[in-house]
């Protein structure tokens, strides 16, 4: 358990590291969500099964998380990810791993923003069910290559994450799940998730990663 205080607040967060991690894997979860999501811990596990660290925390306090307000206060909640990114960056055991996000829901537009001011330190991004239409202004400031993952019968949010693609420049990709809807609840459509998030980062931060250990020796 890794306790950070930000804002005057404290939030919390689980750390867990594999041997010889590829990368730390930050997730952002949406509004109403926290760190015990079933759905983000397990592509967090399967992640870690493949060799990537992983860090869920929360970005709101239980009180705070009670209020609508501040559930979909983004420029809060980008602004909590980013402080907490920053702070990671610096810690001896993660500073020298390459850090992607992984967001859900809110939590997309929250990494996004995030990305967008942390620029190049952030190397991939994957979008679950996300709304990054809600980081209008930031898109095109991303540079992270971004994988978009939304449910086929997620209608709306399809429509969203297809007029954010559009606004967004440098690597990026839109995956279309299927039969599946916005929580990703269909048999083996959670797995597609996984297996689709596994690729983007191994493509984007397992060969940084293997470029930056030589570069020590």
């Amino acid at each position: 358990m890794l306790r950070i205080k930000i804002d005057n607040v404290s939030l919390e967060g689980e750390l867990t590291f594999p041997e010889r991690p590829l990368g730390l894997i930050i997730f952002a979860h949406g509004s109403g969500s926290s760190r015990f999501s079933p759905r983000n811990r397990l592509i967090a596990k399967f992640l870690n099964l493949n060799g990537f660290g992983t860090f869920l925390f929360d970005l709101l306090t239980e009180k705070e998380d009670q209020d609508y307000k501040c559930q979909i206060d983004i420029e809060l909640l980008s602004k909590r990810l980013e402080v907490m990114t920053r702070y990671l960056m610096e810690l001896p055991k993660t500073k020298i791993l390459p850090f992607a996000y992984f967001g859900a829901s809110t939590g997309a537009a929250s990494a996004m923003i995030a990305a967008s001011k942390l620029q190049n330190k952030i190397k991939a991004i994957v979008s679950r069910g996300g709304r990054p239409d809600m980081a209008n202004g930031h898109l095109q400031n991303v540079n992270a290559p971004t994988l978009l993952i939304v449910g086929q019968r997620d209608v709306q949010v399809l429509a969203l994450n297809q007029q954010a693609f559009d606004e967004m420049e440098g690597t990026k990709n839109l995956k279309i799940i299927d039969g599946a809807t916005h929580l990703f609840e269909e048999h083996g459509t959670m797995e597609q998730v996984a297996d689709l998030s596994l690729d983007w980062f191994m493509k984007h931060l397992a060969q940084r990663t293997k470029v930056n250990m030589l570069s020590e020796l």
